[in-house]
């Protein structure tokens, strides 16, 4: 078991090396729609990759949720194959949003020996949900 500060620095270190070992420049919360973020996740019992919608209302996150929808089969066909739609997920914090990802389970931020195995799928599945995203952007956005 870790003390609160011996995991924050292990996740500090695994962020760190991360973008060392893969120098990539993110678009992440940098998607020009404020209700649209892309985001990385890796705890105590997954790594995640993931298209958020944050709005707090819910009739907006729905009318993107169903825009996201619409592009399902482009998504798994042609980027992330496993892409799961969850309209409404629940983040720890308790606050709902619908998201979008792609999930490697089974592995825990404080083993150092998966690090490698899950900066690969994070580093490959951001890319490929970027290139979604950067393909319908303007979809998304109208």
């Amino acid at each position: 078991m870790f003390s609160k500060e011996e995991s924050k620095k292990l996740r500090q270190q695994f962020w760190t090396s991360f973008g060392i070992v893969y120098r990539t420049k993110w678009i992440l919360y940098d998607t020009k729609q404020k209700e649209i973020q892309l985001k990385f996740t890796f705890n105590r019992k997954f790594a995640q990759v993931s298209l958020d919608v944050i709005d707090p209302d819910e009739l907006v996150r729905a009318y993107y949720f169903e825009k996201l929808l619409s592009l399902k089969q482009i998504l798994r066909n042609e980027y992330l194959p496993e892409a799961v739609f969850e309209e409404s997920y629940e983040l720890p914090e308790g606050k709902a949003i619908s998201r979008v990802y792609v999930q490697l389970d089974g592995v825990n931020i404080h083993n150092r020996q998966q690090w490698p195995e899950v900066m690969k799928f994070l580093n490959e599945h951001m890319f490929q949900l970027e290139a979604f995203f950067e393909e319908y952007r303007d979809y998304l956005s109208a």
